[in-house]
């Protein structure tokens, strides 16, 4: 008669599962990571190329944009990732401004907001 292998407890079976799902979850973000940096190669090759072309007498942002695959909204996504940063250089600069100036901005604002 062969001998029994002990049973395995709940505990152990869990601990298993939570072992394997950090590995998983890595996988996953890396196989992400790779795609977004083909994506991001993929862009700056189209960008460059454009740029790199001699018959081009004027750089055209909006060709490029409407021409290039994601460009686009990879574009808008970084603008909107870099605004707390623009806030933040704005605050910053305001006390170097004359009131004169402070006044235009706040009239801006609220023309903006009607």
């Amino acid at each position: 008669m062969m001998p029994r292998k002990p049973a395995q407890t709940n505990e152990e079976s869990d601990l298993e599962i939570e072992e394997k799902e950090p590995k998983a979850k890595e996988k996953a973000s890396s196989n992400d990571n790779k795609d977004e940096i083909e994506n991001l190669n993929r862009m700056l090759a189209a960008v460059l190329l454009y740029l790199s072309d001699d018959e081009v007498e004027e750089i055209d942002i909006e060709f490029l944009l409407d021409n290039t695959e994601g460009l686009r909204d990879w574009w808008e996504q970084y603008r909107e990732r870099n605004k707390k940063k623009v806030e933040e250089e704005i605050k910053k600069s305001l006390g170097n401004l004359s009131l004169s100036e402070l006044e235009t901005i706040l009239e801006q604002i609220k023309d903006k907001k009607e």
